[in-house]
């Protein structure tokens, strides 16, 4: 894999094609936008395009000569006739795609009869759990990286195009071979999905009224099952070869943790009573490694390997209450990471948890209680050695 970096400037790219107005094909139009860049919208649904073009995105004319990039914004499943269709109408001097599944797309264009030296493939890593051109951003892609998969018939020229169309989208681009490409996805994004997805649909037979005690934690690990399942299930069905290996993977440890489950949930006979310390010690270890792999994660694109603290604050349930902690936070000059709030719609207080620098969460606590906060203290150190809570 290779960082290219970021590149701001536009070049030659004066007119764009946007074949596909959902959620990432909009989010590209309003960002080029902009910069003045001429965008034309393309979609086979309508009313796709109608909201697309009503938000800013470009417009629905058909442009009168070719552009000199037509973007593929539309499911893997379709991308092969999308782009065979679109270079056959000649709409674009250079193309690419923005699909999550990356392999299986030289192969096909060999067999559509492709212009390869024209095409390089793509994947924005950013997005939404809510779909469609209503929930698109200009700012979606800023910081991000976004995968380029050239291959070796990719011109150079076509290359310095999807570069230039990065850049304005604010990005950075990332160079890497396409299998790669589908195995590292896999792992940090389609199996997550499955996964949220399958423990959302258990909830479906629960106990509704039991549910009503769920926290936040519940609604973090099942926020992403909110997506499109048409969308999902082309995603998927798409890489599933490479899905299907990490999701082995994960069903050996979900295999292990039964059999651990089992032999503690056993009416407790002399024998199991001895051996239960043994098993609980397998169970923690299961738990402390998969909190090792939770701290590889890093807190934001780009920051992997800095170490961070976090500071939990209460809120009371007042207008204004957050926007007065962030304004006493900035006069410190303190820049917060992340930020989240865990809450209940039947507490009357809520906690606000800081993700700041390492090392200035015990000046900011002790600014924070100066003014009246009520600080709950430190978390510990977000690195592997001092673990996190």
């Amino acid at each position: 894999m290779t960082s290219i970096g970021n590149t701001e400037d536009a070049g030659s790219l004066i007119s764009v094609t946007v074949i596909g107005t959902g959620l990432i094909g909009t989010s590209i139009g309003l960002a080029l936008t902009e910069y003045g860049v001429r965008v034309h919208l393309q979609d086979v649904h309508a009313e796709s395009v109608r909201i697309a073009e009503a938000r800013g995105a470009g417009t629905a004319l058909a442009p009168e000569r070719q552009t000199d990039l037509a973007v593929i914004a539309v499911p893997p499943q379709s991308v092969r006739t999308a782009l065979a269709d679109a270079q056959r109408r000649r709409i674009a001097r250079h193309y690419t795609d923005v699909a999550s599944v990356k392999a299986a797309l030289p192969a096909a264009g060999a067999d559509l009869g492709w212009d390869a030296s024209r095409f390089i493939g793509g994947h924005p890593i950013a997005g939404r759990e809510h779909p469609g051109p209503g929930a698109a951003r200009s700012d979606m892609f800023r910081a991000k990286p976004w995968i380029l998969t050239p291959s070796a018939d990719t011109s150079q020229e076509t290359i310095a195009t999807a570069r230039r169309l990065i850049g304005l989208c604010g990005a950075d681009v990332v160079t890497m071979q396409p299998e790669a490409h589908d195995r590292a996805v896999a792992m940090t994004s389609h199996l997550p999905h499955l996964v949220s997805s399958l423990m959302a649909r258990l909830l479906r037979s629960y106990d509704h009224r039991a549910l009503e005690l769920s926290g936040s934690g519940l609604r973090d690990f099942t926020r992403i099952a909110a997506g499109d399942p048409d969308l999902w299930t082309d995603i998927l069905g798409s890489n599933a070869t490479a899905v299907l290996g990490a999701l082995e993977n994960l069903q050996h440890d979900l295999e292990m943790t039964r059999r651990i489950l089992h032999a503690l949930a056993a009416s407790p006979g002399a024998a199991e009573a001895a051996e239960a310390p043994a098993y609980r010690e397998l169970l923690r270890r299961l738990l402390e490694e998969g909190r090792a792999g939770q701290l590889l994660i890093p807190q934001k694109y780009g920051a992997a390997g800095r170490a961070y603290d976090k500071l939990q604050v209460l809120l009371t349930d007042r207008e204004g209450e957050l926007a007065r902690l962030l304004a006493d936070v900035s006069e410190l000059n303190v820049n917060v990471e992340d930020l989240w709030i865990e809450d209940s719609a039947d507490s009357p207080v809520g906690l606000a948890v800081l993700s700041v620098d390492a090392g200035m969460a015990s000046m900011l606590s002790d600014w924070l209680a100066e003014r009246g906060w009520p600080v709950l203290g430190e978390s510990m150190s977000a690195d592997p050695v001092a673990g996190r809570v």
